[in-house]
């Protein structure tokens, strides 16, 4: 692999070579200042203002350009748009047919057009970043106001890309009115949400979609995955995504992030009584619980691994190990073992396969349903969060098959066995492994052009300016070849760890603040609303279900709007602050503890903490090496194993606390989630103060 300018020099359409942004030239011009700096000491308005004016007169060239081939494709449609009245009046299927793919001609050099936007506003980011991180400047900040939010801005023109929009919408327009006139004669203006059936249209707007900066819900949610996407990946590859994808595995991976969430939450609101049945303490609830998260440790990393060489084996191994495991959970009861009851727990969480569903996504779905991918994901591990205690809920019986004891201690382990059984049997059936790299390593190369129509493109110009990892930025020439391993997966926890950046180990730090604070809430309601407050299991249940049913509809409100008026790293300080508020306000202090203040201080203790977890994965994915996109120790394996350990910790603090006393326990475990958060807030203040 080799250098971002070696693979913009690749990637130009050759007509249109001296209209690029010059990479090569700027790199050079960022090293000149450096060397200059070094021996004398620059004016740092001078360095500013020249290579503002640098940046300007590249932008400039740009965007003449893109304006002129707009022209160009405008006149062209004009031109089919004269021809298309003239058959109206004499309806000709062989003319239509022509004239169809004249249009769908324009699209694909429409197409040309948004690429050539694509691979300049990458690099455009990417020597903005360079000059930051060569001198310590808040320039990408400064050129980013003072350009894009002037009248006269050169940058709106590729923001906003209405021009491009307009030429979309009259090809898309044009192509569905020669599709009507076998049929309906309605527009696409009178049916919007009615999809199209061209695939030309489908990649144009995929690649406009892409080029937006806006976010919105469904990128929000997506994000939450941290399924990193490698920036320009190559024809073949994008090919090769399209030959391994498959709607129902896609579907089986996401049916079993459901079932794997409702697995480890169904048991919450009855494990103290489950120990209590067994003759342990209540706070042994906490090991119980956290069984399954220590397991999850160990098998993140063979699961990841393995889905190196399968996706199908895993799957059947992670159905197999969690129906044992749920067996045995629920055969605890009539055998009165609590080492039975956590042998099963325990291989529930060593059949815990979300590595092989994240996996699975990054390197099976094609680009252009990647994120819809990764947002059916979160919204699966969310609902998965909200049904296990509500299934818990519905589960009040009490009846005896044989020897079986069926009660709200056993239930939850005979449902899930079953569920995995039934999972089992349409996984055997409708699973269908993808092809390996090496069976489909002789596919054709495309054009350039076509390289577009399942491309990757970023947003123009992020606003912060440590955004992803430098890794391909050298200061040789653009030629070079990088060395390859630069660029290859990662092959151990070690190497991984080399690669993260200050700002990566803080989100992690945030990430295993909020696992921990939230798992603390969770896992010992059902002790804590207990001695306060004498809840049922049913209520219990009743408020942990809405607890998470709170996830989708709060990141639809961050998703669509919050993070549209705020940057995301204010967003994450404020979301810090309220969690930091809410484990205040859970303390039982001097006054009597009521119902309102454990309801009022959860709720925003966990809408706080799933508000600062999507924003934070935000941020994750933006700053984690382009490395860990793929491989065995990718990120969401490294996100994984932050949130698991802090769980496991957490739920250890549980039972541990419960040596102290019932009455000892709310206070003693929310204690090191306050400093945790303490920790974490400072430690977001030192990053962007250093940073910014």
């Amino acid at each position: 692999m080799v250098a971002f300018g070696k693979k913009l020099k690749d990637r130009q359409i050759q007509e249109w070579k001296g209209y690029y942004i010059n990479y090569k030239l700027m790199k050079k011009k960022v090293k000149q200042y450096a060397n200059q700096s070094q021996a004398v000491t620059l004016d740092r308005r001078y360095v500013l203002k020249d290579f503002s004016r640098m940046l300007d007169n590249q932008i400039e060239t740009i965007v003449l350009f893109l304006l002129e081939q707009q022209g160009v494709l405008a006149s062209r449609i004009s031109e089919l748009n004269e021809t298309k009245d003239s058959l109206q009046e004499q309806p000709d299927i062989s003319k239509i047919n022509e004239l169809r793919e004249a249009y769908q001609a324009v699209g694909r050099d429409l197409l040309k057009l948004l690429y050539f936007v694509e691979i300049n506003a990458i690099g455009l980011r990417k020597i903005l970043k360079k000059f930051d991180k060569r001198f310590g400047y808040k320039f990408t900040d400064y050129y980013v106001k003072t350009r894009a939010n002037h009248p006269y801005s050169q940058l709106q023109q590729v923001f906003k890309h209405v021009g491009l929009g307009a030429v979309v919408g009259a090809i898309s327009r044009n192509l569905a009115d020669l599709q009507d006139r076998q049929g309906s004669y309605l527009s696409i203006y009178d049916q919007p949400a009615l999809p199209l059936q061209d695939p030309v249209v489908d990649s144009m707007q995929a690649a406009v979609d892409r080029l937006s900066h806006s976010t919105n819900f469904l990128n929000f949610l997506a994000q939450h995955a941290l399924i990193l996407q490698e920036e320009l990946p190559s024809p073949v590859e994008e090919e090769v995504d399209d030959q391994k994808y498959h709607f129902m595995s896609l579907l089986l991976n996401l049916a079993n992030t459901f079932l794997y969430m409702v697995n480890t939450y169904i048991i919450v609101p009855t494990a103290d009584d489950y120990s209590m049945s067994l003759g342990a303490a209540a706070t042994v609830c906490g090991i119980v619980i956290g069984a399954m998260a220590v397991a999850q440790i160990f098998s993140s990393v063979y699961f990841s691994a393995w889905s190196n060489r399968s996706y199908f084996r895993p799957l059947v191994f992670s159905s197999i190990i969690l129906f044992i495991g749920n067996t045995m959970y629920a055969l605890a009861y009539d055998l009165k073992s609590i080492p039975v009851l956590l042998i099963g727990r325990l291989c529930c969480g060593f059949g815990s396969a979300r590595a092989v569903n994240r996996r699975y996504i990054s390197d099976c779905v094609p680009l252009r349903l990647r994120m819809q991918a990764s947002a059916g994901f979160v919204s699966a591990s969310a609902l998965g969060m909200a049904c296990g205690p509500a299934l818990a809920g519905l589960l009040q019986t009490n009846f005896k098959i044989y020897k079986l004891t069926f009660n709200q201690d056993t239930l939850p382990g005979w449902l899930m066995a079953f569920a995995w059984l039934i999972y089992l049997v349409w996984l055997w059936i409708s699973f269908k492994e993808p092809a390996r790299q090496t069976e489909v390593n002789n596919v054709p190369q495309e054009s350039n052009a076509d390289a577009l129509e399942k491309g990757v493109v970023e947003p123009l110009l992020l606003k912060s300016p440590e955004n992803q990892q430098d890794e391909d930025e050298e200061d040789g020439d653009e030629s070079e070849e990088v060395p390859e391993e630069s660029h290859q997966p990662v092959n151990s926890i070690a190497a991984a760890y080399r690669l993260l950046t200050p700002s990566v180990k803080v989100q992690l730090l945030i990430y295993f603040m909020l696992k921990y604070a939230m798992e603390i809430l969770l896992s010992e309601s059902s002790v804590v609303t207990t001695y306060y407050f004498r809840w049922s299991t049913s209520t219990v249940a009743v408020f942990l279900a809405c607890l998470g049913l709170t996830v989708l509809p709060v990141n639809l409100v961050v998703g669509s709007y919050i993070s549209n008026m705020f940057e995301d790293r204010q967003i994450l300080l404020a979301s810090e602050i309220m969690v930091c508020l809410g484990i205040l306000m859970s303390f039982q202090v001097v006054i009597q503890y009521s119902v309102p203040q454990y309801v009022c201080s959860g709720l925003l203790l966990f809408v706080s903490a799933e508000v600062l977890e999507g924003v934070n994965l935000s941020l994750l994915s933006r700053v984690m090496s382009s490395r860990l996109s793929r491989g065995t120790y990718n990120g969401g394996l490294l996100s994984t194993e932050a949130g698991t350990i802090a769980r496991v910790i957490a739920d250890a603090t549980i039972t541990l606390a419960g040596y102290l006393g019932e009455s000892m326990l709310l206070n003693v475990t929310l204690l090191p989630s306050l400093l945790i958060c303490i920790v974490s807030i400072l430690a977001t203040f030192w990053t962007y103060n250093s940073l910014y």
